[in-house]
């Protein structure tokens, strides 16, 4: 057990950020939960979690619920497709990173683990990518360009002298609550429910899928034994969006006529509905720089977490069977 001992996580209610909490809680841990809404219904309540109202443009209520931990966890972050102002991105993801850093070395704190994600790597070619490799395009997604920018904050404070571990996430699903930034449990949601019925292309585009348990064991290993100014890559297994509904076809027996859509009409379907928005100012079903994307596989490796951070990757099948029978029983899809 670890009484006694307190961590700070902010964003508690992300995806990421609420089962963090959580486990660690189960270890024991007394957490120092950051949110802007204590009330807000995607908190998992446990007797030692601590829930301190705050945002991590505000210093003061980062020094109020990080003062006295040992150990932080930034999981907090702008993680949309899209939001009415781009600076916003730039805001939470570097500004904000930078406040959390800060306040992390004014107060002393041993260690700070920071989510990142796969996407400052960008697509890839033939082969997976991991954490010496070159990025080989440039950032027209937003999300991906701050989060490299809030890389570049994280080494300037390892220089500092602050111990600082980064983690980088594939694209996340498990269980937990659907939200705009979860877009794979969207998907399983929409095929679930019968209202995705859509497959890029030929369907042979490749992703890289990690399980929610997974990268929440990766974030705690990493504490744990990641080594100063390192990062390291919390993935799964690379899987096409053919693979992807077929598994989905062999857990539930629901099957589906899914349409294959060529991906130069849905960069036309996403460059008039960019045009919609911009002059009505509805958010936009699918914005054009991700069209471009689905040009480009998403493979990474996880050799250097496995290595260093015994990190386990859960079967990918087994990880959806898991999250299917969650969001069946939470009744998150109709009958």
């Amino acid at each position: 057990m670890n009484n006694n001992i307190k961590v700070f996580v902010t964003g508690a209610s992300g995806f990421i950020g609420r089962s963090l909490c959580y486990a660690l809680a189960k270890r024991g841990y007394l957490v120092h939960a950051l949110c802007r809404n204590v009330n807000h219904p995607f908190l998992l309540k446990h007797e030692n979690i601590s829930f301190y109202n705050g945002d991590i443009l505000d210093e003061s209520s980062l020094k109020h619920g990080m003062n006295g931990c040992q150990f932080v966890y930034h999981t907090a972050a702008m993680a949309k497709m899209w939001c009415r102002n781009n600076r916003e991105f730039y805001d939470v993801n570097v500004l904000g990173t930078r406040n959390v850093l800060k306040t992390a070395m004014f107060l002393n704190v041993q260690k700070l683990v920071y989510t990142s994600t796969c996407g400052v790597w960008g697509p890839t070619i033939k082969h997976p990518m991991d954490e010496y490799s070159p990025r080989i395009a440039g950032f027209p997604i937003v999300y991906e360009r701050t989060k490299f920018l809030a890389e570049l904050e994280v080494n300037s404070f390892v220089d500092q002298g602050l111990n600082i571990v980064t983690v980088n996430p594939s694209r996340v699903f498990g269980e937990g609550p659907v939200t705009d930034s979860n877009t794979v449990s969207k998907m399983i949601k929409g095929y679930l429910n019968g209202t995705w019925r859509i497959i890029p292309g030929k369907g042979d585009s490749v992703a890289n899928y990690a399980f929610l348990d997974d990268v929440v064991e990766g974030h705690i290993a990493a504490m744990e034994y990641g080594l100063k100014g390192n990062r390291y890559i919390l993935g799964g297994e690379d899987i096409s969006f053919n693979r992807f509904f077929e598994t989905l076809f062999e857990l539930t027996g629901k099957h589906l006529q899914m349409l294959r859509i060529p991906q130069k009409m849905i960069k036309m379907y996403s460059q008039v509905d960019w045009l919609k928005t911009q002059i009505t100012g509805i958010p936009p079903v699918f914005l054009p720089e991700f069209a471009d994307r689905l040009k480009y596989d998403q493979k990474y490796s996880s050799a250097k977490a496995i290595e260093h951070l015994n990190y386990k990757i859960t079967p990918f099948a087994l990880g959806m069977g898991k999250t299917v029978h969650y969001l069946q029983n939470q009744r998150i899809c109709r009958n």
